[in-house]
């Protein structure tokens, strides 16, 4: 049997004793999916967000990452078919809109809805999957969708998630030690897609909802998370965009990333899709507050 080591994982250290307990219940409760399996780990070991909720996502990216170090043996996983995230369905295509070309204050009001409901779930995501040029892979982790739409008309999608485990770029600009990051990460989010719509052809629009989003998107991961983050982070392929929404829009540019992608933790794509990182402060210094541990 494999040696038992403790492990530190988004921002929670775990014994060996609780590893242990892991190994054990991805073997006794093998009948299970996985999900159920990391609902259960996380009742045990009292792995919740600071509103109650279970950890369960972040718990089954953690079962997968030690089955991967050999560590435990998830059953269910062996006949799930291809892996990394999956990828949605889409209809057949329909007609555009109408393409929208105005000045941008002609669409204010500029509204942030968050998606509800499986019909605008699955609008959403086929949105996503057909027009943006990385599609839509369904996340794990904290994640947050929104609509943007002034009065009945959609504009474009955003969705917000967990952060980058590590960054060179960004941990530098922060400052904050690996015990800090550790204590801290989740007070980041990450705007993991942002699209406007192609028949929307609005000079200025990007930057107007990235300053929405800015001031909106934080009461609602405190109110679905329990945690106000103080940092926005995103990744821009220069090779296709210059950043110029972001920029507008002042966000901070920290560098380049190594390479690899938000979770490659094995370091198994180093030299591949190296993205500029921006950032965007939610409070004064949040620098201060990630190098700590205050509770702000």
């Amino acid at each position: 049997m494999n040696t038992i080591f403790q492990v530190t994982f988004c921002g929670r250290r775990f014994t060996a004793q609780e590893v242990e307990l892991m190994r054990m219940a991805a073997h006794d409760y093998a009948g299970l999916g996985v999900t159920e399996i990391a609902r259960t780990i996380c009742e045990l070991l009292e792995w919740k967000r600071p509103n109650g909720g279970l950890k369960n996502h972040e718990c089954r990216q953690l079962l997968e990452g030690l089955q991967a170090e050999g560590v435990l043996t998830l059953l269910a996983l062996r006949h799930s078919g291809g892996r990394g995230p999956r990828r949605v369905d889409i209809s057949p295509p329909c007609l555009e809109p109408e393409p929208i070309e105005c000045a941008a204050r002609q669409c204010e009001p500029l509204e942030l809805a968050l998606v509800e409901g499986p019909v605008e779930s699955r609008l959403w995501r086929e949105h996503m999957e057909r027009y943006h040029y990385l599609g839509c892979r369904v996340p794990f982790g904290a994640n947050l969708r929104y609509w943007v739409r002034n009065r009945d008309r959609e504009l474009g999608c955003l969705l917000w998630t967990s952060p980058a485990w590590k960054m060179q770029a960004r941990d530098a600009w922060i400052g904050w030690s690996d015990e800090q990051r550790q204590a801290n990460l989740q007070r980041i989010v990450n705007n993991g897609r942002f699209l406007i719509l192609p028949w929307v052809r609005v000079k200025g629009l990007a930057s107007k909802i990235l300053a929405l989003s800015a001031r909106h998107m934080p009461h609602d991961w405190q109110t679905r998370y329990g945690h106000r983050p103080l940092l926005l982070e995103t990744l821009v392929d220069a090779t296709r965009f210059r950043g110029t929404c972001y920029r507008a829009a002042n966000w901070i540019y920290v560098g380049q990333t190594a390479g690899r992608g938000r979770m490659d933790r094995e370091h198994k794509s180093l030299g591949q899709a190296i993205k500029d990182i921006y950032v965007y402060p939610l409070v004064r210094d949040p620098r201060q507050y990630l190098c700590g541990y205050s509770t702000r």
